[in-house]
């Protein structure tokens, strides 16, 4: 094998250097068997690092270290790429005498703002969600152990799924506090073009006009928005991926290589995706509502849209934007987990400490 196969940019800390033949239960339970790569191996050069060679110690701090990383990845990324379904949404949301459908929404922007426009305010985009991932993902992994720690191992497998849906609420509601200054200026910067061109002047601009406090303006709206969508995300994820592995692919889950194993986890992603954007819409047109109007209250947004509105309005084309990024978010999280030495999400509630 070549030098250079023994080397990744994945930080150190995320995995150890002692390669060993599989994982047992003394390693679950004891986090400090995992070491770091030697200062020798390091300083033969300072921008590599060695490879992963074995597993994490599951529920260590390095395993949470390693799903915020992955959480980072997968949330960051995809939502940066479809920006472009993002801007028309928002728009349809706030204007939808000007942008009444997806493709006279585009046509529209294209028109006024030209192809770069259709990337404006990607930075707080990639910014915000990349801190939204992290926290998601890591706490969710994290109350995940924790309340199934609670339940016993009886419960913990009776009541996996209430596990789930309280683990990913409390993960949300941490997440969603990194999240909401950067959401904040992205809408008023996506649908206001005049405002700013992105996140360097948005942000001072916005802190002038609204104060500091005004970037938590669509805080309790996006927790209405997020916290059923996630709570959605990672349970029926969970459930769909266990009921695939159950019916429909005849090989136990460990039996299975590991394209067919992130395969599954797109598929059961898209599939909790489309149910994502269903139960979080009516939220997500508060929010686009609240940061786009100065001084908007939720009774405002209700007497303008109109309930129909809030459950209707830019619905089809968020349930294609939220169940392509959610399937492409589990496919990243859990290639990014393969890739570090840990099995891919779902099944079953982690085993409790004994």
């Amino acid at each position: 094998m070549a030098p250079s196969d023994h080397y990744s940019f994945v930080p150190s800390f995320l995995y150890s250097s002692k390669a060993l033949s599989h994982l047992d239960t003394t390693s679950i339970n004891n986090t400090n068997d995992h070491v770091l790569p030697s200062s020798n191996d390091r300083n033969k050069n300072p921008m590599m690092i060695p490879a992963p060679k074995e597993s994490i110690p599951m529920f260590s701090p390095t395993y949470y270290a390693a799903c915020s990383f992955g959480g980072i990845f997968s949330c960051g990324l995809t939502h940066m790429t479809v920006t472009p379904l993002d801007l028309v949404k928002c728009n349809m949301q706030i204007d939808p005498q000007k942008y009444k459908s997806i493709t006279s929404g585009f046509g529209v922007l294209f028109k006024e703002q030209g192809a770069k426009g259709f990337f404006r305010g990607w930075v707080p985009t990639l910014l915000g969600y990349s801190a939204q991932g992290a926290c998601k993902f890591g706490f969710y992994e994290f109350f995940k152990k924790y309340y199934s720690d609670l339940a016993g191992a009886e419960n913990a497998v009776k009541y996996k799924t209430f596990i789930y849906l309280a683990g990913s609420a409390s993960a949300e509601v941490i997440a969603d506090v990194a999240l909401c200054p950067m959401e904040a200026v992205k809408v008023r910067v996506q649908t206001q073009p005049g405002f700013a061109r992105g996140l360097s002047d948005g942000f001072p601009k916005f802190v002038k006009a609204e104060g500091a406090s005004g970037l938590y303006k669509g805080l309790v709206p996006l927790w209405g928005r997020q916290i059923p969508y996630t709570m959605m995300k990672f349970a029926s994820f969970e459930t769909i991926v266990e009921m695939i592995y159950k019916y429909a692919i005849p090989t136990p889950k460990e039996q299975c290589s590991k394209n067919k194993q992130l395969g599954v986890s797109f598929a059961a992603g898209y599939a909790a995706g489309v149910l994502c954007a269903i139960v979080s819409h009516p939220a997500d047109n508060l929010v686009s509502f609240l940061n786009n109007a100065k001084g908007a209250t939720v009774g405002d947004a209700v007497k303008k849209i109109g309930l129909v509105g809030l459950f209707t309005r830019g619905l089809p084309l968020r349930i294609v934007m939220i169940g392509t990024l959610t399937g492409a978010q589990w496919g990243l999280y859990d290639s990014f987990k393969v890739y570090v030495g840990l099995p891919t999400t779902g099944g079953s509630a982690p085993a409790p400490t004994k």
